[in-house]
């Protein structure tokens, strides 16, 4: 889950913007511990598809 949904529960604001300190340092707790976690969905799918064509180009030349 990416932390650009969460809501906190000290501020009741998005855990995204930081708004407290409990936010922000739960924002850090989970930037730490995924690297993928702050990519937006579009960069996950240009990645995926970055991967994709790379195996098949290499599929394509071991034939």
């Amino acid at each position: 889950m990416t932390y650009d949904r969460l809501v906190c529960a000290n501020c009741a604001a998005p855990v995204n913007e930081g708004r407290c300190p409990v936010c922000r340092a739960n924002r850090e707790r989970l930037q730490q511990q995924n690297f993928l976690s702050g990519l937006n969905p579009t960069a996950l799918i240009v990645l995926l598809a970055i991967l994709v064509a790379a195996v098949a180009l290499l599929a394509h030349q071991t034939i």
